[in-house]
């Protein structure tokens, strides 16, 4: 399946469809520490639609400035003042629009058996690959690709993420969605407040030219989906929750997280990076389905990357900050609002205890990351402004992004929903890790994992692990 099967057929540039009122809007403390990252690269394989091509660019060309108006941060770009602040000009310089046509790929080959690697055609599926989100400064914040293949149609999108997290990706990519079918009213409309915590005088140093990533993005990778059905998850999350760890007569909370999480539901509570939320009012008490999946990850790749007993391991996610300030950021607030949790513990340790005991340590991580601890952390960072961290820099280190509880699937754009949702080659190296909802929904995942070649066939090989896959 030759990735150079994918052919650019046009190039546009695509404005808002009418012009709105819109201030500039400074970075935050949580935006600036992206610049290093590489625009997030999320799409949905889509059925074909009946349409002919010329109306399928039409309508989404059209769908796209619609969206932009509602997001007019968007279609500008980043600015630093003389005083080295970094802001979003919402000058509707426009985003950009691609076609592309793949006429020998189709969807069954690209949805490969489970003992097959992700095609590496999908990275032909997006555009600003390897861009730095600093480079929003003269590169445009947003660019779509629309690739017809033989018998699906796939609409790639790449969003510069020091402008957005996957809240406000999904919140986007939704309501494009939504202009698509011929809405009259979006949804969920994006709230620009920049008075928050995380809205700071603090500023980024950058070296002349900008930063660089801070992992190579060089050694040798394979990438891969590991499903696990919803039975799946809920029998790790029955071992986690040993008889030892008896949970008090609170409602279900694991009912209850999965209609709050992401503010999506009721807007009671959320995290990115899916951990089922702690809330201040009611604190979850057992250990989650997704801490409990995410501990059998961790256990697994560590045994597979065969790690001396005393090496310290590194399991990090994001967790989003707006249902844990207190008071509460909208679920919809536009631009970044995560911290990223790391959790340790040495490799011997790790694998001689059970699975409940590594769920537990990110249990533990995630409950005590409250509002204090939140503005705590933005604290520290303007004690010493620096960049997102982002790579596996000692060889033993995961790195968890994306949440099963976005809305990824609720994409249908007119004709059907998605088939598939999957990424691009942006912000991958060793150890990374993002969860998507299984596409038949009901509590299931998709965890696509990125490893090196050798760790990737111990995991493959690990029977443990391989037992919940599916």
């Amino acid at each position: 399946m030759p990735s150079s099967s994918v052919v650019i057929v046009s190039k546009s540039t695509v404005r808002c469809h009418r012009s709105a009122a819109a201030e500039t809007l400074r970075l935050s403390v949580s935006d600036l520490p992206m610049l290093s990252c590489q625009y997030i690269q999320k799409g949905v394989l889509l059925p074909p639609p009946p349409l002919s091509s010329e109306d399928l660019l039409s309508l989404l060309r059209i769908s796209l400035s619609k969206t932009l108006s509602h997001f007019p941060a968007l279609a500008g770009r980043l600015r630093t003042d003389a005083d080295g602040c970094v802001y979003i000009v919402c000058d509707d310089s426009g985003v950009d629009f691609y076609h592309a046509k793949a006429a020998h790929l189709s969807a069954t080959a690209l949805l490969p058996e489970k003992d097959r690697d992700i095609p590496a055609a999908y990275r032909r599926f997006f555009q600003c690959d390897k861009m730095l989100s600093y480079s929003g400064h003269e590169k445009p914040l947003v660019a779509v690709q629309v690739t017809e293949l033989n018998d699906a149609v796939f609409v790639g999108c790449s969003v510069n993420h020091a402008v957005v997290d996957g809240t406000s990706f999904w919140n986007f990519f939704n309501t494009f969605a939504e202009m698509a079918r011929g809405v009259k009213r979006i949804s969920k409309s994006p709230n620009f407040r920049r008075d928050t915590a995380f809205d700071s005088p603090a500023v980024l140093v950058f070296p002349p030219g900008g930063p660089s990533a801070t992992f190579s993005g060089e050694e040798p990778l394979r990438e891969k989906i590991f499903h696990f059905s919803r039975e799946a998850v809920l029998k790790l999350k029955l071992r986690a929750n040993s008889p030892t760890r008896k949970p008090k007569p609170y409602p279900d909370y694991e009912t209850v997280g999965k209609r709050s999480n992401d503010g999506w539901g009721n807007n009671r509570s959320k995290t990115y990076g899916e951990v089922t939320s702690v809330t201040e009012k009611h604190p979850t008490v057992e250990i989650s389905s997704f801490q409990s999946l995410s501990a059998h990850l961790w256990r697994s790749v560590t045994r597979a990357r065969d790690l001396k007993p005393g090496k310290t391991t590194t399991f990090r996610m994001a967790v989003n900050c707006r249902s844990r300030l207190l008071p509460r950021l909208e679920p919809t607030y536009f631009g970044n609002a995560i911290q990223s949790i790391p959790t340790t513990a040495a490799a011997g340790e790790l694998l001689s205890n059970g699975l409940s005991w590594s769920a537990a340590l990110l249990h533990t991580n995630v409950a005590a990351h409250g509002d204090a601890t939140v503005r705590r952390g933005v604290k520290v960072w303007e004690s010493e402004p620096r960049l997102f961290p982002l790579g596996n820099f000692d060889g033993a280190m995961l790195t968890m992004g994306s949440s099963p509880r976005f809305p990824m699937y609720d994409n249908d754009f007119g004709w059907g929903r998605p088939i598939a949702v999957r990424s691009g080659g942006a912000n991958k190296f060793d150890g990374k890790i993002s969860a998507f909802p299984g596409a038949e929904g009901n509590g299931s995942v998709d965890l696509e994992v990125v490893l090196s070649p050798e760790t990737m066939a111990g995991l493959e090989n690990d029977l443990e692990f391989m037992e919940y896959v599916s």
